[in-house]
C-alpha cells in the first residue's frame, strides 16, 4: 500500500489528529446526548440557556453542574466509541507501510469527545501503534475544550514539539477555529484524504 499522506506529514514534527469525524464517527445520537444533558439541567431545577449540546456543556461550570453534565455525555460516547466506525484516515493509520516510520511524526489526538470515549476508540480500531497514548487529549482531559486550543496544545506539548511545527487534521469549524488560536497548521481530513 502507499502511503499519499506521509509526505504531507513529513515537514512537521508532530501530527494531531480530531477523532469523531476524522479517524472513527462515534456511533452516537447527538440529540439524544442533548435530551439528557437537559435533563441534568432539569434535576437541579435549572432553565438552561441553551438547548444546543456544546453550548450546555460550556454553561454547565456557571451552573455547577460540570460533572453531572460530563457524566451525562460520557454515558453515551463510552459505548458509542465501542461501536464506532473507522474511517479512511482510520483505516490508514491502522495499516503499517514501510516508509510510516520515516515519513510519519509522532501523532496524538484532541478531541471533544472524553478521553475514556477517545481511549476506548483508539483500542476498538487498533490505532495504538499509531498514535502516543499519552498524546490522546479529551475534553476532559485539561480545563477547556475546542475551540480554546488548551487540548491541541496540551497534545503537542505531550508529542514533544513546538505549536509552530505541528499540524492539526480536523473535519469541523471548531477543529480549525482551535488551531488558528493556537498557531498551529490546520488541514481538512477531506483535503488531506484527497492529496
Amino acid at each position: 500500500m502507499t502511503d499519499r499522506i506521509g509526505p504531507r506529514l513529513a515537514g512537521y514534527e508532530a501530527v494531531v489528529y480530531d477523532l469523531d469525524g476524522t479517524l472513527v464517527e462515534l456511533a452516537v445520537d447527538w440529540g439524544a446526548v442533548a435530551d439528557a444533558v437537559l435533563d441534568a439541567y432539569a434535576e437541579h431545577a435549572l432553565i438552561p440557556p441553551t438547548e444546543e449540546l456544546w453550548g450546555l456543556l460550556g454553561a454547565a461550570d456557571d451552573y455547577g453542574i460540570r460533572t453531572e453534565v460530563e457524566e451525562a455525555i460520557a454515558l453515551h460516547e463510552r459505548p458509542g466509541a465501542r461501536d464506532s466506525t473507522r474511517l479512511p484516515l482510520g483505516d490508514r493509520l491502522a495499516t503499517p507501510t514501510a516508509d510510516r516510520a520515516a515519513s510519519h511524526p509522532p501523532a496524538g489526538v484532541c478531541s471533544l469527545n472524553c478521553e475514556e470515549a477517545c481511549r476506548i476508540a483508539v483500542e476498538t480500531h487498533g490505532l495504538g501503534d499509531a498514535l502516543v497514548s499519552d498524546a490522546i487529549v479529551g475534553r476532559d482531559t485539561v480545563e477547556t475544550h475546542k475551540p480554546d486550543p488548551e487540548s491541541l496544545l496540551a497534545a503537542i506539548d505531550r508529542l514533544g514539539a513546538a505549536p509552530q511545527d505541528a499540524l492539526f487534521v480536523g473535519d469541523s469549524e471548531t477543529d480549525a477555529v482551535a488551531a488558528e488560536r493556537g498557531g498551529v497548521d490546520f488541514a481538512w481530513v477531506a483535503d488531506l484524504l484527497a492529496e
